[in-house]
């Protein structure tokens, strides 16, 4: 499959620590990705996106195992989402990802770090990267990555240059607040706003979208969520260019308008317009 997606998938879910509640909902989130991202966003199609779901109570070194096979092949796009609760190191410089059988002492050292999977993706072998966020973290980690300051603080300590973000990052407020959160992987998460705007596409958008041109479609759809829990969270705005493309729904609805058409026709004048190669830069 060479040329094509690498596509890596991670919801890390903590376990039953009431602390880490806010992964409660990553693994089924990253299902819904994992079977959603291939076939309806790629220019590629589903043919040409292999898809590594990770199970969801793995440990760390099998996540990142995972990650680093999937980043060693070569392929046009290495795509990596993540979804779950993050913790930082005592001092508040490194972040990692929870995961299960975690306790407050021990959530760190057992995790996967952050920098372990901008690293991976960063030596990988494909042309382009791009870092799929829907996470969550508890006031300590909320303050250290700078999220009480606003965006550009949980920006500056997540991001790499050569790994490019977009999703977002929540706080998972401690005690009865935690109830009204949105928790990553559910309904008013990233993932859920993400595959709510892929199935149904951007109308008046061109045939292939990037991400840029998705995420003020993203953003509206995340908006109710922020204003029913009274929770804020931070959005990472991925960057404008580059070649991933995805397929936008709308635009082969709107050329179809009015033509009675079975869905197995549809299927196949879909995929007969759908381009198989970037454009040129």
């Amino acid at each position: 499959m060479t040329g094509g997606v690498e596509l890596v998938v991670i919801g890390a879910d903590g376990g039953p620590e009431r602390s880490y509640g806010g992964s409660a909902e990553a693994a089924h989130g990253a299902r819904l990705l994992a079977a959603a991202l291939p076939g309806v966003c790629f220019d590629t199609g589903s043919h040409g996106c292999r898809v590594t779901l990770v199970p969801p109570d793995a440990d760390a070194n099998a996540m990142l195992t995972a990650l680093r096979a999937a980043a060693a092949r070569p392929g046009r796009w290495l795509v990596v989402c993540l979804l779950g609760q993050l913790t930082a190191d005592q001092r508040g410089r490194r972040l990692a990802l929870v995961t299960a059988g975690s306790t407050p002492d021990n959530a760190y050292r057992r995790g996967l770090a952050w920098d372990w999977v901008v690293s991976a993706m960063v030596h990988g072998a494909a042309d382009q990267a791009l870092l799929l966020v829907d996470a969550v973290a508890a006031p300590e980690t909320w303050a250290a990555i700078g999220g009480v300051d606003g965006e550009q603080g949980v920006a500056e300590l997540l991001a790499h240059s050569r790994v490019p973000l977009w999703g977002r990052v929540g706080p998972y407020p401690s005690g009865r607040r935690s109830r009204g959160a949105v928790l990553p992987g559910g309904e008013g998460s990233f993932s859920w706003a993400l595959g709510r705007v892929l199935e149904r596409g951007v109308p008046g958008a061109p045939a292939t979208v990037g991400p840029a041109e998705l995420h003020p479609v993203v953003a509206a759809e995340l908006a109710w969520g922020e204003l029913a829990s009274g929770i804020g969270a931070r959005l990472l705005v991925p960057p404008s260019g580059g070649r991933l493309l995805m397929r936008n729904r709308a635009a082969v609805r709107g050329a179809l308008a009015g033509l009675s058409v079975s869905e197995e026709l549809l299927a196949v004048l879909w995929r007969e317009s759908a381009p198989t190669d970037p454009p040129s830069a």
